[in-house]
């Protein structure tokens, strides 16, 4: 299945340069295209785009803005961003930003962005972890709704993340969603069992089946028993290392 792309930029001309490579390269569809930052929310949610090309200075709201609003969406959708300022390069990647093209850039630059993105798609930078442990034994989780109150054995949690602005918990038999933030569930969580390895993402460390790179400072981590991935921030990647004895 090809790639599903977007290219938001408020200059005409930088969208049709990168539409036409996108297009050029195998294994992508030709990308939809938005002229400022509401209109690539809105596309975006309409369409979901696995990679999205995002120009940082765009009327009616930023790149940098949209990306966060994406993220929130979706957090595992790959951004780059487009801009001829450098100076917002250490903003973009504290957004896990799979990359970072200055304009002028050469059409080499944008191709290299697309094979990397294309590998990844295609599992090839897998790299093979032995568990550390099986899937932890632990307390309970509380998950509070309107009108009930649902208890979740941690023995059973994989994975947490962020889904459509709610908390979506997977365990071995399927998928709880909590009103609950991230920060709130975690503190309900045996801390040597479980790791935020991601602003989305907590995961069980025994479940740790694999790491990809992703993009240049973020990591895929692949759970045994969930088709769901998680991500992990560079910066926390040898936490995760030292936790599963790699």
């Amino acid at each position: 299945m090809n790639i599903r792309t977007m290219v938001a930029d408020d200059d005409a001309g930088m969208r049709l340069l990168l539409k036409k490579i996108v297009e050029k390269t195998p294994g992508f569809e030709a990308p939809v295209e938005a002229k400022d930052g509401l209109e690539a929310l809105e596309l975006f949610e309409r369409y979901r785009p696995r990679l999205v090309f995002l120009d940082i200075e765009m009327p009616l709201q930023s790149g940098v803005e949209c990306a966060r609003r994406i993220q929130d969406i979706d957090p595992r959708a790959f951004i780059v961003f487009v801009t001829a300022h450098e100076e917002y390069m250490r903003e973009a990647f504290e957004l896990y930003a799979m990359d970072y093209l200055v304009k002028p850039f050469k059409v080499a630059r944008v191709q290299e962005t697309l094979e990397r993105m294309r590998q990844i798609e295609a599992g090839e930078y897998l790299r093979g972890i032995d568990p550390a442990a099986s899937i932890s034994a632990g307390t309970r989780l509380v998950i509070k709704r309107k009108e009930s109150v649902q208890v979740v054995d941690t023995a059973e949690i994989i994975l947490i993340q962020r889904e459509e602005r709610q908390s979506a918990i997977y365990t071995v038999g399927g998928r709880v969603l909590s009103g609950d933030t991230l920060s709130e569930l975690e503190r309900q969580l045996p801390p040597d069992r479980f790791f935020r390895s991601h602003k989305s993402y907590i995961i069980n460390v025994g479940a740790v089946q694999g790491i990809y790179p992703y993009g240049r400072w973020t990591y895929i981590v692949k759970l045994r028993g969930l088709q769901q991935d998680a991500l992990l921030t560079f910066e926390r990647y040898p936490e995760l290392m030292r936790r599963i004895g790699g």
